[in-house]
């Protein structure tokens, strides 16, 4: 009876041991899966881009994108790359696009375009579009100008769009400057070519000058392109800035000539108040004068200087004075027959 209780015992602690490993076994499947993109893994092993578990895992705790990585490393060793999947997780954690630099470096490979992985990585790492430039380069980019306005030395104003079609320039691409200021430069080019100009009609003409005139300045130097050709799509006449001009300084000198006249008229009246003013201060002492001559007759009358017939005969001359004023009055408002 011991014996056979001492087996089941045995039976039971067995069970229970085993029940504990399969139960470890189950969590580290289940850990496995989790942690090791087992679908990734064999699609870069039956792609011939073997990538080994423990770098998957690795890649996963760092936070890469395992997706993107892998990827981009099985299209660069389908392509012929000789590139490890240790280059391409070092751009990624520097903040590079994967993707793009090997897009860029098939593309390169496939045209017989001398571009490494060192100079990819570090146009890419320089804010530049590394595929777009490997594209320019195979087939040439059109940049349009805007409208540029001109001005001849005749004053007639010109407006001008041009069309630059370049290449991109592949060891320029990192410190070479970029398509505003080819941009810029053209439009300067252009100017520059009217400005010189004698009569617009000349550039009317013959626009290939500009082109010429302005292609041979070298306008790609320091930059991350070549010029192949510059083309004018479009010129048209402005206005005449010249006649412009003139009229703008005819108006102004005709404002200028109109305040000097008004000033002068200002001037005028205030002299003409200041005469005003000064016949009725004399007029204003003629009255008081006149006020003063009753008095002087009295006093001469009083003192025997002057007798009644000499006052008759004054008042008699006054009398006559007043109705010679009021004949010549009358006639000089009577109408002309």
């Amino acid at each position: 009876m011991n014996v056979n209780l001492s087996l089941l015992a045995m039976s039971a602690g067995g069970i229970v041991a085993l029940s504990l490993a399969g139960a470890l076994v189950l969590a580290l499947l289940i850990v496995l899966f989790i942690m090791v993109p087992l679908k990734i893994w064999f699609r870069a092993l039956v792609s011939g881009a073997h990538v080994s578990m423990g770098r998957l895992i690795g890649m996963k705790i760092r936070k890469v994108k395992l997706q993107d990585i892998v990827l981009s490393y099985i299209s660069a060793r389908k392509a012929g790359l000789n590139l490890s999947i240790d280059d391409l997780e070092t751009h990624y954690l520097a903040g590079g696009n994967v993707e793009r630099v090997v897009k860029a470096l098939i593309s390169a490979h496939s045209a017989n375009i001398d571009l490494n992985f060192q100079t990819a990585k570090a146009i890419d790492l320089a804010g530049r579009d590394i595929y777009e430039a490997i594209r320019t380069s195979v087939v040439p980019r059109v940049i349009e100008t805007p409208l540029i306005s001109a001005v001849a030395k005749d004053g007639v104003e010109l407006k001008v769009k041009a069309k630059v079609t370049v290449t991109s320039n592949i060891h320029r691409q990192i410190s070479g400057a970029g398509e505003d200021t080819i941009i810029a430069r053209v439009g300067e080019g252009i100017v520059t070519t009217v400005g010189s100009a004698d009569t617009h009609k000349i550039v009317l003409e013959n626009p290939d000058l500009i082109s010429a005139t302005v292609l041979a300045k070298g306008l790609d130097n320091g930059t991350a392109f070549e010029i192949l050709s510059i083309d004018i799509a479009d010129i048209d006449v402005g206005v005449n800035v010249g006649a412009r001009l003139n009229i703008d300084k005819a108006i102004a000198q005709k404002k200028i000539s109109e305040a000097k006249a008004e000033e002068r008229k200002s001037m005028a009246v205030a002299q003409e108040q200041e005469m005003k003013a000064k016949v009725q201060e004399m007029q204003a002492e003629l009255l008081r004068a006149e006020a003063d001559v009753p008095k002087a007759m009295a006093k001469a009358l009083n003192e025997g200087k002057m007798n009644m017939m000499d006052y008759y005969k004054l008042k008699n001359l006054q009398a006559d004075t007043e109705m010679r004023k009021q004949i010549a009055k009358e006639e000089k408002n009577r109408p002309k027959s």
